[in-house]
Formats: structure tokens, sequence, C-alpha cells
């Protein structure tokens, strides 16, 4: 069934063989940040997950041998000139046996959850560093980030103020004005699926948060809020194996990714 699963992914979205999935994440070339740059991570944990339909929040649930939300701190706890990794996570859960090591790490930090993702990113940005001048925002619900493309948006946002990960749209996407009917079809060689991290100069995004206050307006992602103040995002190619865990069938698909990644 897993097998099966997977299979039709791949082939719905037009994937390369699983070694050369693999191969991406290992063998790709190391991006050179500038030296004078200093990272800070924003790790949104604080989900709640209801379409996996699981017994408890899809960030702890097991993948691959150990919990999602590991994955996501093994690997960020990488990234070239990191300062900082703000956990945004509840403080019930924070206690968490596997958490232990992390928790012990003095770059790691804590923050607290709000109701909206806008409130979770503001809560955690408080907690970065005024020397910082990057910061990635990442959900840890995207546990199959390779190193390298984070690397690739920090080179970008280093260069251009603001970065996002994304992939080009495969689907064709229509738009309907009332759920019922099409009203038009998009122009698919414009659109762009967006992914994280999102990569951001600190005080543009602070700017920003105080904009979206002021104004009450509603964003649905981080660099939503770049947009608003009309400075430039740019889209950095991610890799289609950059999936947002959503559904059960999500959690069968990246544990064959993972374990295609070990052969």
């Amino acid at each position: 069934m897993m097998q099966a699963v997977y299979t039709l992914w791949v082939t719905a979205f037009r994937m390369p063989a699983p070694q050369t999935i693999c191969n991406t994440r290992l063998t790709s070339m190391k991006m050179e940040l500038d030296a004078n740059e200093n990272v800070a991570v924003v790790l949104l944990a604080g989900g709640s997950g209801k379409r996996m339909e699981a017994s408890k929040p899809k960030q702890f649930l097991e993948l691959h041998g150990k919990p999602v939300l590991a994955h996501s701190l093994e690997l960020l706890l990488q990234v070239q000139q990191l300062s900082m990794l703000v956990l945004v996570l509840a403080d019930e859960y924070r206690s968490l046996d596997f958490l232990a090591p992390f928790a012990d790490n003095p770059r790691v930090t804590f923050a607290a959850p709000g109701s909206e993702r806008q409130d979770s990113v503001f809560n955690g940005l408080e907690q970065v560093p005024v020397e910082c001048t990057l910061v990635a925002v990442h959900d840890a619900a995207r546990p199959l980030v390779s190193i390298n493309a984070v690397h690739e948006c920090l080179s970008d946002a280093s260069q251009y103020g603001a970065a996002v990960l994304a992939v080009p749209m495969k689907a064709t996407v229509k738009e309907s004005e009332d759920g019922v009917f099409v009203m038009r079809t998009l122009e698919r060689s414009r659109l762009w699926e967006i992914q994280t991290p999102q990569v951001i100069r600190p005080q543009l995004l602070r700017d920003g948060f105080r904009r979206v206050r002021d104004e009450g307006l509603e964003v649905t992602d981080d660099v939503s809020i770049v947009e608003q103040m009309g400075a430039p995002v740019k889209l950095t190619m991610g890799e289609y194996t950059n999936l947002k865990l959503t559904t059960p069938e999500d959690m069968v698909i990246a544990e064959q990714i993972l374990a295609d990644r070990d052969i």
C-alpha cells in the first residue's frame, strides 16, 4: 500500500526516480552565505493538524523512526551562521523526552504559539536577537526540506531582502467565485506553489507586522507581509519533495521518500 501511494504521487507530479530524489538532497552543491550574515530560525510547531486525523498533533507523529518535529530541528541546527532557533511550541509539549537534547542547546529557545499563524510568527520574531540579520520562518510540517534549499533561500534573501522557497505549479488551477461553477482558468506559467522556509530581514518583517496591525490586514504567509510593504520577494527554486504533511497519505509518501534517501 505504501509503495502504491508513493508511486501514484511520483507519477502525478512527474518526479525523478527515487534514487535521484535521494541524491538531490545529499549531493547538491553547498551554498555559501555572506560571512556578515547572522541567521535566526523561527520553527512553527504549534498547529493541531486536525486533517491528519491522528491522536496527537502531527509534529509528534513518528516519521522514519523519529518524531516529525525532530527532523526539522536536526536539519535547521546545521544552518550556516545560525545563532538562534526559536521553537514556537506550547508549554505542555516542551518537556517531551525527544526534545531534551534540543532544549539543552544554547542556540534553542521557545516562544508561545498564537491563535493564528501570523501571531505565532510574531511571537517567535520577538525572541530573535537584534543582532540577527536574517530570519527564516519554517513549518515543522515540512520535515523533508533539504539543507541546500535552505541555504539557497538564505542566500537569495541576503541579496534581495526577502526570499521564499517555491516550485512551479504543475496542476491546472481554476478560479471559482461561488465554489460551484468555474469562473476562469488561471495562467499556470505564472503560478508558483509556495513552501517554507521563508527568509526575511528581521526589521522588514517587524515593519510589516506593524503595518498589518495598524491597518487590520490579513495575511496568509510571511512574505505576504513583505508584499504589503511593496518590497520585492525573490522566488528561490525549491524541491517537490518538500511537501507539507497534512493528511495520512502525506505521511506514507514522506516515509517512502526518507526510505529512498537511505539507499
